[in-house]
């Protein structure tokens, strides 16, 4: 009885001792730093743990400006409404872009009639004004069969819903309602494969994992498009920019008042430092090492807020990304 009461009184003083970091937010960035903080509890022998959720990158960002956690993932940048929560309630954060994704638009492999799509397809099946109207392939190219027309996409609190809209549509959360809806990429996934009449759109990584279960259409980005023609999404694609405009940076943010326990900081420099190998691992686009360095300098500087100024950003290049993290 003693000896099992020390055991308990052992482990409820490990327990204690354990330091907990908080991270939420995109699914998008999920995988990433849920292959980040594996490696890093290992490293610390399981003296941190961290618990990574995933409520989309605005579910993640209430979260993050009321205090509850520490790090914020998000396939999006920070927008004003946001910043205006966290200024209130006196969080401070510092912004890291991390990899780059290309939101891919995915069929079923059953769906023999697509191969690629243009921005002004996609927008023809997501505008808000198609709800209830636009329901048949055919209502989209009439060479499309006459066939209804099943839509999966993140849910509202997603930041890749932000950006989808805003890219295709022409403005943030600009969408019909009707149609399958998660924050979870991997329910749509499972939709999307098991439906040949389903199109939708999901992380880089969800389907890159998910090969022999989606199809990746081609896209043809119009008169914006910095090459003509219908582009798929690739490392390739991304890092010279001819994917567009579904390429995008993603991130993470840390809260500055997390930052004075040690546990922070080392958390923060050992996914800069580790983050590059193991994006790759998890099949996004890693950023050049000198955007690493980067956003290392300007952590330990002290660098704080947002370089995009709380407004959607579509399409932005690599190049003018890290001009735009070395002017901060």
């Amino acid at each position: 009885m003693k000896l099992m009461l020390i055991g308990v009184l052992l482990f409820s003083l490990k327990a204690f001792a354990q330091s907990i970091i908080k991270v939420d937010g995109s699914s998008t960035v999920f995988p990433i730093t849920e292959a980040v903080s594996e490696e890093f509890m290992k490293e610390k022998k399981n003296s941190v743990r961290i618990t990574v959720g995933i409520s989309g990158t605005g579910g993640g960002f209430k979260k993050f400006c009321r205090g509850e956690t520490d790090v914020q993932n998000a396939s999006r940048p920070i927008m004003k409404e946001e910043m205006k929560r966290c200024a209130e309630a006196g969080i401070k954060y510092y912004e890291i872009p991390v990899a780059y994704d290309a939101m891919t638009i995915a069929v079923s492999p059953q769906n023999n009639w697509v191969k690629d799509i243009t921005v002004d397809d996609l927008k023809k099946m997501w505008e808000p004004s198609a709800q209830g109207k636009i329901t048949r392939w055919n209502q989209v190219r009439n060479n499309w069969p006459d066939a209804p027309l099943k839509l999966f996409g993140a849910g509202s609190d997603s930041g890749t819903f932000d950006y989808f809209t805003e890219a295709i549509v022409g403005k943030a959360k600009s969408s019909r309602g009707d149609y399958t809806a998660s924050e979870d990429d991997n329910t749509l996934v499972l939709g999307i494969s098991q439906d040949k009449n389903a199109l939708g759109y999901v992380p880089y990584a969800y389907y890159e994992k998910n090969k022999t279960r989606l199809k990746a259409l081609a896209i043809n980005g119009g008169a914006k498009a910095p090459k003509r023609g219908s582009i798929l999404p690739s490392a390739k694609s991304v890092e010279d920019g001819t994917y567009f405009p579904l390429s995008r940076p993603i991130f993470i943010y840390i809260s500055a008042k997390s930052t004075e326990k040690l546990e922070i900081k080392d958390f923060v420099k050992f996914y800069l430092k580790n983050g590059p190998k193991l994006i790759k691992e998890v099949d996004y686009v890693p950023l050049p090492a000198r955007a690493y360095a980067q956003a290392e300098k300007n952590f330990n500087s002290q660098k704080i807020g947002t370089v995009f100024k709380g407004e959607p950003q579509v399409g932005i290049k690599i190049d003018k990304l890290l001009k735009m993290e070395a002017a901060h």
